[in-house]
């Protein structure tokens, strides 16, 4: 997966907007012809339709996820897990609305599990497969993966500028230590701070509200 530049990757508000106007359109109308081609495939070759669907949405579906999860490597792993599930699930067979949809549902629904696990120390329970099938998420999961996500935002964006910085560089363009020390010019050690002190504030502001 092509790196890009920590301005182009660092998640703002401009990202959660929605496309306007004619353009909106065409990418609609775009995504629609795209899906029943799609289908069409797995209709006389389900093999060749995975294929084609992992080819189209892996990219996509990793920057979507990388915005929440803060780390490329555990985005790409969220992904990888969910197309994993699709095909062991046959979920093709099951899906009657879009795959476009249930594969960005899924993924949001495994980065909520993820940031539970890692900064709130509890273990979320994931949707089952029932529900995103039928592709209702319930509102109160929305809520919450909405709330915690922008929480996690506000709290990177108050962090110290080398500290938001390293910590960005480390796990939204997933740098090494030592790439991000010949980069700025410090000492790994440095790096390795910030890394923790970054790591120790989301800890701290999202495990003292359970």
């Amino acid at each position: 997966m092509q790196n890009k530049t920590l301005d182009q990757d660092y998640p703002n508000k401009s990202l959660m907007q929605a496309e306007s106007g004619p353009d909106r359109q065409e990418a609609s109308d775009a995504a629609i012809d795209k899906e029943f081609f799609i289908r069409s495939v797995f209709q006389t070759d389900v093999e060749k339709g995975y294929d084609l669907l992992f080819c189209h949405y892996y990219t996509p579906l990793c920057s979507h996820a990388v915005r929440y999860v803060y780390s490329r490597e555990v985005a790409e792993d969220i992904v990888s897990e969910v197309f994993m599930a699709f095909w062991k699930k046959a979920a093709h067979i099951h899906i009657t609305t879009s795959f476009r949809a249930y594969l960005f549902m899924s993924v949001r629904n495994k980065c909520l599990t993820y940031l539970r696990w890692e900064f709130k120390n509890e273990i979320a329970e994931e949707l089952s497969d029932t529900t995103l099938v039928s592709m209702h998420m319930e509102p109160d999961k929305l809520v919450e993966f909405d709330e915690l996500y922008q929480r996690i935002v506000k709290i990177v964006d108050g962090l110290p500028p080398q500290n938001q910085k390293v910590f960005l560089m480390s796990r939204f363009n997933g740098m090494s230590y030592q790439q991000i020390a010949d980069k700025l010019q410090i000492s790994r050690k440095a790096v390795e701070a910030h890394i923790s002190k970054a790591l120790g504030e989301l800890r701290r502001a999202l495990g003292s509200n359970h």
